[in-house]
């Protein structure tokens, strides 16, 4: 192992070199290939709901409730692995572990089949796992890899880098999916799905290559005579209560925190499903079509997040961060019940656009507000354990809610627009929030 100084530049580009190494999943498992290859597994069998524990339920839902209980999971592992990070001096093979479970569950995506639907569905949900608590670590290294005045910068960077790793690949499975022949695939319909087939092992292996680089730089830990025990495995839990019981003396927070937990429940849930929404509702008019149109309207989302983000953060200097939260709330709602009346691919293109604008812009500006709302003399780390563990519990909520209505109605239309109860109501709560301080 190489022990670097903190805050030198080579330490500081190998901890943002991971952003690169597991942002392929986001983009290729969570938003693109693999939402497309799921529908098509149904479609090519000629259903639309399957058998599984007894009952029968529609592909949407099934998919929905599985994210649902990934992200529960992932809600309480959180306050173990945050209380593990701070107190276990070897947190790396932590991060290890998890990185390797994501990756490997991502190529035995390959494998996924309607056959063994219970298998299948298992990768789908350890990959989710894997992904968002190795990135539970990742987070915990900034302040041990980088001072200060170094972390907004090399946060940045992360970004960025994950940004551009994750599109090179998806613009290369693009090619592979439409061009299988060329790549030795064969021809027509089957070739197409072994080439998204081969997407998902791209990412694992992606995923495990690239991270060597942060592995082979990156320190154990600060602290190495702790050992894990019951009472740290208690201790993120602890902290949680602590700062939920600390909300009663701090009504700004309180009310920030019950306003995001509502329209954040919302904004994760259309992010996880517009895919399948796009998938299942619009009329692409071909096979081709509708797998190009998909993708680019995910790439379409990926550019104009970043640009929506910068708008906000000017609106937000301009106006206020809640006022401008208020606003984007208004637009989320608005795009919902925009989102019940397309049809065609060029609706969907000009709403992917406008999700695109308010997803990178809510996302940014709902947690610097958050961090501008903490007392100056608590624990950071354990409020935004609080946030996260909210964020999280949001999406599970949100994620049971659309399944249920997509189940009982029989159309994802209905769930969407459904979801503008929560974004007005989150823009009242918001509203309810004190100015005077």
């Amino acid at each position: 192992m190489v022990n670097l100084k903190k805050g030198s530049k080579k330490l500081l580009n190998a901890w943002a070199f991971y952003d690169w190494a597991n942002s392929v999943y986001s983009l290729v498992i969570t938003s693109a290939v693999f939402p497309i290859f799921y529908q098509a597994l149904f479609r090519s069998a000629e259903i639309d709901s399957i058998v599984i524990f007894g009952g029968e339920i529609r592909s949407t839902p099934l998919i929905t409730y599985t994210t649902a209980a990934a992200f529960l999971v992932v809600s309480l592992l959180i306050p173990i692995l945050s209380g593990i990070a701070d107190y276990v001096g070897n947190k790396k093979i932590f991060m290890k572990f998890f990185c390797y479970l994501g990756a490997f569950s991502c190529i035995g995506l390959y494998f996924f089949n309607l056959e063994n639907i219970i298998l299948s569905l298992l990768f789908y949900f350890l990959a989710l796992i894997g992904f968002w608590s190795s990135w539970v670590f990742y987070n915990s290294y900034l302040p041990d890899v980088a001072f200060p005045e170094q972390q907004d910068k090399l946060s940045a960077k992360g970004f960025s880098l994950g940004y551009l790793g994750s599109v090179i690949l998806l613009v290369f499975n693009l090619a592979m999916i439409m061009m299988p022949e060329t790549f030795g695939l064969g021809e027509g319909g089957e070739a197409k799905m072994l080439a998204m087939k081969y997407s998902f092992v791209s990412v694992g292996i992606w995923w495990i290559i690239f991270s060597q680089y942060t592995f082979y730089y990156l320190p154990k830990g600060n602290k190495s005579n702790n050992k894990i025990t019951s009472q740290i495995l208690l201790d993120g839990f602890r902290e949680l209560k602590g700062v939920y019981n600390s909300l009663s003396d701090n009504l700004i927070l309180k009310r920030y925190l019950t306003a995001f937990f509502v329209y954040s429940m919302a904004v994760q849930t259309v992010m996880l499903v517009a895919t399948y929404f796009g998938e299942q509702e619009i009329n692409w008019g071909g096979e081709d079509q509708k797998t190009i149109g998909l993708i680019s309207s995910i790439l379409i989302i990926q550019l104009v997040a970043i640009v929506g983000a910068q708008l906000t953060y000017k609106a937000s200097g301009k106006f206020g961060n809640i006022p401008t939260l208020i606003f984007i709330n208004g637009i989320w709602a608005a795009l919902c019940i925009i989102a019940y009346f397309i049809y065609t691919p060029f609706q969907f293109y000009i709403t992917a656009g406008f999700v695109g604008m308010v997803m990178g812009g809510i996302q940014a500006l709902s947690r610097s507000t958050y961090s501008k709302f903490l007392p100056e003399t608590k624990d950071t780390t354990s409020y935004f354990s609080f946030y996260d563990v909210a964020e999280k519990i949001g999406i599970v909520i949100g994620m049971l809610i659309y399944g249920i209505i997509d189940q009982l109605t029989g159309s994802m239309r209905n769930s969407i627009v459904f979801l503008v109860v929560f974004f007005i109501l989150g823009a009242f709560l918001l509203i309810r929030i004190p100015r005077n301080k």
